[in-house]
């Protein structure tokens, strides 16, 4: 029997794929709709469809509009490949390099840039329908959006190093059930994915990186998961930022250094950050504010350490060494059994003299720290050319490092009734213990 609901660009009489995947997209879309105008048929009536993208290049002039829930658009491979290693190699050697591009079923974003506040007319897809119900089940898997290029941003940046270019990846702009991406490739786009209003939503074992922006939940959800990716965003940016979210799920992500966080929480309750690889280069890695509370941080591995390669030396996010690995304000949070490595030069730390700060308390009541593992030492930084051997060696060197002073917990006056235990030595707890309970780690010999 013949499934009239599954199509190919690359067949679709509509359009040329190569040239506009957009206009066969809408095309596709335009007719699912035309065949499916039933609400109710036999019991069903709206099945929805799948689009398929084979293995190749395809530019996007036109943006791709969803207002039908039951679609799924999947590919055959994320194709992600670093542009930022490529842009950053001299370009009389791109003739002896094997691609030069990202590849898979792969969509160029030939879009203009979007303006100030137009956000969601620089994405490829934009998710919006009104009425009743929500849309529910769009799924995008197993293809590439790439942003092609950056553009300068006034910073004196090379413009392919300024993760800025008005381009998003996917847009879901009205409420929204039971989405999923999966197995997708993200590479630059000023933001990969900007999803509204979330519910049940899942995030999943994507590749997601040099992007401004790579996964942003506004504002309100619950019930939704952000797992086993591979994220990194870039200084301006955000890798992992939620708001006014109950009940996420972020676990088992490698989140790369140079986004301006790893994980941001505003307004998010009863939620989890767990067992997740966390890197930076900078401090504020894990955030937690706006009345942030009753979530877990437990068992991971936060590394915060020096950015090794020569394009984006001196480059940060702005906060300084008092601000904390993580940093919270809010009520009744759980931090247990994190792995906490603080691996820098201490020539470099600010302000000058300062103790880095590995979790500072901003503001709340009764947050809960224990059982936590600091490691903090002195190197000497170094740099290359190279940014995959520089950021290995970097990442393997244990060997010449000496201890570096460091504040293990730091609980400001706007903060109380907490109970640290296991975090930090005496001298490294900074804490009134009056109104907050302390329980030191020992000292060997003590």
């Amino acid at each position: 029997m013949t499934n009239n609901n599954c199509y190919d660009v690359t067949t679709w009489p509509v359009g040329n794929p190569a040239k506009d995947v957009g206009e066969v997209i809408n095309s596709i879309i335009a007719d699912v709709k035309e065949r499916q105008h039933a609400a109710d048929v036999n019991n069903g009536g709206k099945p929805g469809a799948v689009i398929y993208i084979p293995p190749g290049d395809y530019h996007l002039r036109t943006q791709v509009l969803i207002d039908v829930s039951f679609l799924r658009i999947e590919g055959s491979g994320h194709g992600f490949t670093s542009s930022s290693i490529r842009f950053n190699v001299p370009e009389d050697e791109w003739p002896d390099l094997h691609e030069l591009w990202p590849g898979g079923s792969r969509i160029i974003v030939d879009l203009p840039s979007a303006g100030e506040g137009e956000e969601s007319k620089g994405a490829a897809f934009l998710v919006e329908r009104s009425g009743s119900p929500r849309i529910s089940s769009v799924e995008f898997s197993n293809f590439c959006i790439d942003g092609l290029h950056f553009i300068p941003d006034g910073s004196g940046m090379p413009p392919e190093n300024t993760y800025v270019n008005g381009k998003t990846g996917i847009y879901v702009a009205s409420a929204n059930d039971s989405f999923r991406v999966t197995d997708m490739g993200f590479v630059y786009l000023g933001n990969a994915l900007t999803i509204h209003n979330a519910d049940a939503l899942s995030i999943h074992h994507n590749f997601i990186a040099e992007c401004g922006s790579c996964i942003e939940l506004r504002g309100w959800g619950q019930a939704s998961k952000i797992t086993d990716n591979l994220v990194g965003a870039g200084p301006k940016g955000h890798s992992i930022y939620a708001e006014n979210h109950g009940g996420l799920l972020v676990t088992a992500n490698n989140v790369f250094p140079r986004g301006a966080s790893s994980v941001h929480f505003n307004g998010v309750t009863r939620s989890s950050v767990t067992n997740n690889r966390l890197h930076s280069f900078y401090p504020g890695m894990v955030m937690l504010e706006e009345n942030s509370s009753e979530n877990l941080v437990a068992t991971n591995h936060f590394l915060r350490d020096h950015e090794p390669w020569t394009p984006f030396l001196g480059v940060d996010n702005g906060m300084d060494d008092l601000t904390g690995l993580l940093s919270i304000s809010g009520s009744s949070n759980s931090v247990i059994g994190n792995h906490f490595s603080e691996v820098i030069d201490s020539q470099t730390v600010r302000p000058e003299g300062a103790k880095p700060v590995i979790i500072r308390l901003k503001a709340g009541t009764a947050n809960f720290v224990s059982n936590n593992h600091m490691v903090a030492m002195d190197v000497d930084s170094k740099s290359s050319d190279s940014c995959f051997e520089a950021q290995v060696d970097a990442l393997l060197a244990t060997d010449t490092a000496t201890g570096l002073a460091v504040t293990a917990v730091v609980v400001e006056p706007e903060s109380a009734r907490n109970t640290i235990l296991d975090s930090g030595t005496d001298d490294q707890v900074i804490a009134d213990r009056a109104v907050n309970a302390f329980r030191a780690t020992p000292m060997v010999g003590s």
